[in-house]
């Protein structure tokens, strides 16, 4: 058994080599950043050799900087962006398209067109999910109807589609490999979470070739290795796999009925263990695999949040109003007003709204609004999103929050933290270790070699938290949401 374990957190706009010890502690981590393309308003891709070179670059950077062996790594467990979709010819390993982002709205008009057949109750029942740009058959099938070539290659066999997950492991074991874990597999909107099998009615209705699909294997498993000549004659196993808001959830050790956690990231995304039956929302709120491990296969509520952290990168890159992120916190704290309330739908709305179509807005614009006000709103923003998807939640599953638990990078900033606190009326524990995700990978990994030893040896690790209590009353907190669900409303009527 060798000494650490590398998670690799392949997300939207950057990838991340993580390496853990047998205490679930970070030894050493590397973050390399890739282009971002905006063919036109509202479409999102990457180049998927980006996306390899950014991660093997990352991997290779922190193994060097901490002076390991590869020799020394026991295993490897990858987290990805999940929904954004590769397709890639099976001969030459390249890639025949950009990927199409989670983000991307380009097939919000065929979306429309679906919800209007009797067929979105079928994609409902058998995936759990509501219909929306924002999984990847649409973007499949967009690809395969614009692009003869490929729709011809991809009907003889010769094209592979993946999720990042597919991609990543394609190229670690250089082709050897096509396949995905339940979790991002049931982010297709393709395959069937009762079944646990790729869905032909499905695939016929989207006009796409079954022959494109990888293998379908467990979270946590053993038996898949990388190409040795990658890592100087190493062949790693790879054990673990989840898209990254299950492995979070999984990190975050949320293994029973009821526990919550939310991630802060470049989207944000909450999610409630259910327990091994699935249970369909009521409230536009998805129903996935959160994890399928010795058989056992364990469900989870959604809701999605498309611009959290998002927002922030906004303020810094395009309207140039931050160098830095950090800065947000200070500048909010320091505001006591609160006329702005700032609607961040940049890719329309997620849960429980679902609608493609609404853009960003901004309302109470006054003549002493500044800088400061438009931070304040857009983390904001953040919390009350939040705030639509826990409501909803509560309401499916009739749960009582007993624990609210945040990760991911934006639940560093303690002015959004406290403002979350406040505006759900919740006590909210937020992960010091905040790279959860990729924990949540390490672990699904160690569990598979024995480096973990059980899943209740996970709960005695990284269990510190800074606690955010209610600092307002629930009367105040229900002006503020009000004002908010006023503004989504305006912004949903206001249509380009």
């Amino acid at each position: 058994m060798g000494k650490y374990i590398l998670a690799l957190d392949q997300g939207t706009t950057s990838s991340r080599a993580i390496i853990f010890n047998q205490e679930a502690k970070i030894v050493g981590q590397h973050n390399v950043e890739f282009p971002q393309i905006f063919p036109q308003p509202g479409w999102v891709e990457h180049n998927p050799l980006d996306i390899n070179q950014s991660l093997m670059d990352s991997v290779y950077k922190v193994i060097k900087d901490q002076h390991i062996n590869c020799d020394e790594i026991d295993s490897i467990g990858i987290t990805n962006q999940r929904e954004t979709a590769v397709l890639w010819d099976r001969k030459t390993g390249k890639p025949v398209h950009n990927a199409i982002v989670w983000q991307c709205r380009r097939t919000s008009g065929r979306c429309g067109e679906i919800k209007q057949s009797d067929f979105v109750d079928t994609i409902f029942n058998k995936t759990g999910l509501v219909v929306d740009p924002y999984f990847s058959a649409t973007k499949i099938e967009y690809i395969l109807k614009n692009n003869k070539d490929i729709y011809d290659k991809a009907k003889n066999g010769q094209i592979a589609f993946g999720t990042v997950d597919s991609w990543i492991i394609y190229n670690l074991t250089k082709g050897k490999y096509h396949v995905t874990d339940y979790s991002n597999a049931a982010r297709t909107m393709l395959f069937n979470i009762n079944t646990l099998q790729w869905d032909d009615e499905i695939l016929e209705f989207f006009g796409i070739p079954k022959s494109i699909l990888p293998e379908v294997v467990p979270n946590s498993f053993n038996e898949i290795k990388t190409e040795s000549s990658l890592f100087e004659g190493c062949a790693i196993p790879i054990t673990g796999i989840a898209g990254d808001q299950q492995s979070a959830l999984f990190g975050q050790c949320c293994f029973n009925e009821g526990e919550i956690k939310n991630t802060y990231g470049t989207g944000c995304f909450l999610l409630m263990n259910v327990g091994k039956e699935p249970i369909y929302s009521k409230n536009k709120l998805l129903t996935t695999i959160g994890w399928n491990i010795n058989g056992e296969t364990f469900y989870a509520l959604e809701g999605a949040v498309f611009i959290a952290g998002a927002v922030v990168q906004w303020l810094r890159d395009a309207l140039k109003i931050i160098s830095d992120s950090a800065e947000t916190e200070a500048i909010a704290m320091n505001n006591s007003k609160e006329s702005v309330m700032l609607v961040p739908a940049f890719s329309g709305l997620g849960s429980p709204h679902w609608d493609p179509e609404v853009r960003g807005a901004v309302f109470g614009l006054t003549r002493d609004s500044d800088r400061a006000d438009f931070i304040k709103a857009a983390l904001e923003s953040i919390a009350f999103q939040s705030k639509d998807l826990l409501e909803a939640m509560k309401t499916d599953a009739g749960e009582k929050v007993e624990v609210f638990k945040a990760d991911g990078g934006a639940s560093k900033n303690k002015y959004l933290m406290q403002f979350q606190a406040d505006i759900l009326q919740e006590d909210i524990f937020a992960a010091k270790m905040a790279e959860t995700t990729g924990l949540g990978a390490a672990y699904l990994a160690g569990l598979a070699t024995g480096f973990f030893e059980s899943q209740e040896a996970l709960k005695k690790l990284n269990k510190e938290v800074i606690e955010f209590k209610p600092q307002i009353s629930p009367d105040k907190a229900a002006e503020k949401y009000n004002k908010w669900k006023i503004a989504v409303e305006a912004a949903k009527k206001y249509k380009i």
